[in-house]
């Protein structure tokens, strides 16, 4: 394994070197356990605001709560910054010889500057699209956590105050699902923020497991 990470480190100093400074590549060591702090390298953090040692992305607690013959390579997706940036990612999933991950590869390049210019241009040719809102990336867990709270609300469309029963199931089985409760202590925020109990928390990822069953 460690001739694989410093392997992948490599071709990382390669890819950001031809790409320039706008070229971010991340490592996340998942044979460690160390949820917390799953970046083991990073190159050209100043893109997305991390470093060594940094936690989790999404992408890591998809792959944590999926097998991984459900997951598949990520490639050019837009992502954005805690302070706006968008970025073009790519998310590449490496595996031992018994195909489980063991590292996430993934390369973020900063297109805010060329987005600028295309808008400019797209001004004069606009047509009328739905475009995805881009995936957050966050520094921590914590901001981790903050993010997923802030999608259930979205998800449910409603403030957590006008929320009833139904709409709490559904809004923490979309938790459950996005791997929130992978992190530590998540059980005493999620409950606080949604008004509930930690039992209560509990029954309603019982809930959602019955209703998926139905």
């Amino acid at each position: 394994m460690k001739f694989q990470l410093e392997f992948l480190k490599q071709v990382a100093r390669g890819i950001t070197k031809q790409f320039g400074q706008n070229c971010e590549v991340v490592i996340h060591d998942l044979t460690t356990g160390d949820l917390e702090h799953s970046i083991a390298f990073i190159e050209n953090g100043h893109v997305s605001n991390r470093a060594l040692g940094d936690g989790p992305s999404h992408v890591v607690l998809e792959t944590l709560r999926k097998g991984a013959d459900e997951l598949k390579d990520h490639l050019g997706y837009l992502t954005r910054t805690t302070d706006g940036r968008i970025l073009k990612s790519s998310t590449i999933y490496i595996r031992n010889d018994q195909d489980q991950i063991r590292y996430i590869f993934s390369i973020n390049y900063d297109i805010t500057a060329l987005l600028t210019v295309e808008n400019a241009l797209k001004s004069l040719t606009a047509t009328e699209t739905t475009a995805k809102e881009p995936e957050k990336i966050t520094q921590n867990v914590n901001d981790l956590l903050d993010d997923l709270i802030e999608q259930s609300v979205v998800l449910v469309g409603k403030p957590v105050a006008m929320m009833n029963k139904d709409d709490k199931v559904r809004a923490i089985q979309f938790l459950n699902e996005a791997g929130a409760f992978l992190i530590t202590k998540s059980g005493d925020k999620v409950s606080n923020y949604f008004g509930i109990s930690k039992y209560t928390l509990y029954s309603y990822l019982d809930a959602g497991k019955e209703n998926d069953n139905a």
